[in-house]
C-alpha cells in the first residue's frame, strides 16, 4: 500500500504509517527499539505518544542542498537490498554492485527532482513535530554541513549519555530509508 505513493516521490499518508507501526511497536512491547522515518508528522508522534514514552529524540539540522546531494547520489541493488552512496560509500567499480557484480540501480524517488520535492513536504511538516519533543524536553539537536562530521558528536551523546538508558528511541530520515540501523529527523536550515 505505501508503494503507490514512494513510487511518485510522495511521503506515506499518516493513517497508512501510524497504522503499521503502532502494530508492529505493540508487538515490541518490552523491548529496546530505535526507530526510522517515525514519526514524520505530528498525528505520528501523537499515536506513538499514546503508546510509550521516547527518549531521546535527534535532529540533524543540515542545509537543503547538502541533504539533496547526498539523497541524489544513493543506488542500491534490487535483490539484496545494498545501498551505495557515490560520495561516500561508493562501490569499487561505478554501477556495479560489490558483491554480486550485478548492476546497481537509482530509484526515482532518488533522483535529484524527486528528492528536492520531498524534502520540501518533509520541512513543513517536521516542524511541529520537532517542537513537540522540544517541548516535552527529549530533543537533542546536531547541525553541521556534511553528516558524517555531524555523526561522532551524536555518537559521543548516545553512548555517554545513553549507553543503558535508551529504551526507545527516535532517529529519522526524510528518505525513509535505513543508515545501518540510525536515522535522523533532519530539518532543512
Amino acid at each position: 500500500m505505501a508503494k503507490q505513493y514512494t513510487e511518485k516521490s510522495l511521503l506515506v499518508p499518516d493513517h497508512v504509517i501510524t497504522c503499521l507501526m503502532m502494530s508492529e511497536l505493540e508487538n515490541r512491547c518490552g523491548q529496546h527499539w530505535l526507530l526510522n522515518g517515525f514519526p514524520r508528522t505530528l498525528g505520528q508522534a501523537k499515536a506513538l505518544d499514546k503508546i510509550c514514552e521516547v527518549d531521546p529524540v535527534i535532529s540533524l539540522n543540515i542545509p537543503f542542498e547538502t541533504l539533496k546531494g547526498c539523497l541524489s547520489c544513493r543506488w542500491i541493488h534490487p535483490p539484496s537490498g545494498r545501498v551505495y552512496n557515490l560520495d561516500f560509500n561508493p562501490p569499487h567499480v561505478h554501477g556495479i554492485d560489490d558483491v554480486t557484480g550485478e548492476p546497481l540501480v537509482q530509484q526515482e524517488d532518488d533522483k535529484p527532482e524527486a528528492v528536492a520535492a520531498r524534502l520540501r513536504q518533509y520541512k513543513d511538516v517536521a516542524k511541529p513535530v520537532i517542537e513537540l519533543y522540544k517541548s516535552q524536553g527529549v530533543l537533542h539537536q546536531f547541525s553541521g554541513m556534511e553528516m558524517n562530521k555531524i555523526w561522532p558528536y551524536v555518537y559521543t551523546f548516545l553512548k555517554q549519555d545513553h549507553t543503558y538508558s535508551i529504551q526507545r528511541s527516535i532517529l529519522t530520515l526524510p528518505s525513509g530509508r535505513t543508515r545501518k540501523r540510525w536515522s535522523f529527523i533532519q530539518l532543512c536550515v
